[in-house]
């Protein structure tokens, strides 16, 4: 189980607790247009893989100087949250397990691509990507990325993660943390450390 902080790792835990799964961190970060902070145009993740949307064709014709920039500081970002979360470099093998990806929900699906596409990359049997709620263009541009797509919630009309919570009070960086030892200590177990299992989903 590969929670996306912060959000992701408060529901990756209830996941993994339910399968029994180890759990984890993979952390990519969105890469803001120039003209929207808001605005994603991509993500990058911990091992250099970098996404666009294609769709913000015009968003991404501007100065490459500032994407060369943003990526640069969104790296350096994830560098620092692997070290907060994990604590320690390489991840454990993968070849031939199945991993979910999970995070709290899907906006425009670019930080989860480029989770799935850094995941890809560890040779894994199967990518599951799960997420309580996402709007059905979410779905399908995850569902061209991954070998299955759990979403629990497809509403018709979609404006941000944040409007299907009750609470969606930031989560900090101590409660990732927490949230992964209280999980280490259920399972007895490191991330991935002794999981065969690999049956999380048809």
């Amino acid at each position: 189980m590969l929670a996306i902080p912060r959000g992701g790792v408060v529901v990756g835990a209830e996941v993994a607790l339910v399968l029994g799964a180890p759990l984890d961190v993979i952390v990519p970060r969105k890469l803001r247009s120039p003209d929207n902070p808001e605005l994603a145009v991509g993500a990058a993740a911990h091992d250099g893989t970098v996404s666009f949307d294609s769709s913000l064709g015009e968003e991404l014709s501007g100065d490459p100087r500032y994407l060369e920039q943003e990526i640069r500081r969104q790296m350096e970002e994830i560098a620092r949250r692997m070290i907060i979360y994990r604590g320690r470099g390489d991840y454990p093998a993968m070849e031939g397990r199945a991993v979910v990806v999970v995070d709290d929900g899907i906006a425009t699906g670019s930080t989860m691509v480029a989770a799935t596409r850094a995941v890809r990359k560890m040779r894994p049997r199967r990518v599951i990507a799960a997420v309580p709620v996402a709007p059905a263009e979410g779905v399908r541009r995850m569902e061209r990325e991954a070998d299955a797509v759990v979403c629990l919630y497809v509403p018709t009309v979609f404006y941000a993660v944040g409007q299907f919570y009750e609470d969606f009070a930031q989560t900090t960086d101590d409660e990732v943390v927490m949230l992964l030892r209280e999980a280490s200590s259920r399972t007895g177990l490191t991330p991935l450390e002794g999981y065969t299992s690999g049956d999380v989903g048809p």
